[in-house]
């Protein structure tokens, strides 16, 4: 069990450090612009959010269900 609870915390640093890119990488773009980021070329952090988000909002009650089962599993601890 002492595994599988390391395991787990790795998994929540991963992800936490994972928002936090997302994250810089949104203010970075609403800032500077997306093609002026010298050490971020060609990543367009904004349109792929709008991309996942249409893809689930096309899909209708199944893509809201889906959004909250992501949801409930990553605030859960």
């Amino acid at each position: 069990m002492d595994i599988l609870g390391k395991l787990k915390g790795w998994a929540n640093s991963l992800t936490e450090v994972a928002v936090s890119l997302l994250a810089l990488g949104i203010v970075l773009e609403v800032l500077v612009g997306r093609n002026n980021v010298p050490f971020w070329p060609d990543i367009n952090v904004i349109g792929n959010v709008q991309a996942i988000i249409a893809g689930f909002s096309a899909q209708g009650l199944v893509g809201l269900v889906a959004v909250w089962v992501l949801y409930s599993i990553y605030t859960k601890k």
